[in-house]
C-alpha cells in the first residue's frame, strides 16, 4: 500500500512558517511523529522559499507534531515555487 504524503505549510510554535511534503508516522508520545521531506522557510511578505536548515544535506527531517502550531494547505502560487524548487 502507498504512503499518502501530502504538501502543507507549517506554522511552528516560534513562529517560523515552513512549507514541505508531510508525512506522518507512528510513534511514541512524546518523540517525533511527522516527518519533513525537502523542508523551506517561506518568506512570508514576498512567497519566496529557501532552506530551512542550511547547515545541513539532509532532506527528511523528523519533527513532533506537538511543535507545531497548525498544518494548512499552501496556495497555489506558494505550491507551484514548491513544486519546481524539489524537481
Amino acid at each position: 500500500m502507498e504512503e499518502k504524503k501530502m504538501v502543507k505549510c507549517l506554522l511552528l510554535k516560534n513562529n517560523t512558517l515552513l512549507i514541505a511534503t508531510v508525512e506522518e508516522v507512528i510513534g511514541q508520545i512524546g518523540e517525533p511523529d511527522c516527518r519533513l521531506i525537502k523542508p523551506y522557510l517561506v518568506n512570508r511578505s514576498s512567497l519566496e522559499i529557501t532552506d530551512w536548515l542550511d547547515f545541513t544535506n539532509q532532506n527528511d527531517i523528523m519533527i513532533r507534531s506537538d511543535d507545531v502550531l497548525t498544518f494548512v494547505d499552501p496556495k497555489g502560487e506558494l505550491l507551484d515555487k514548491y513544486l519546481k524548487q524539489i524537481e
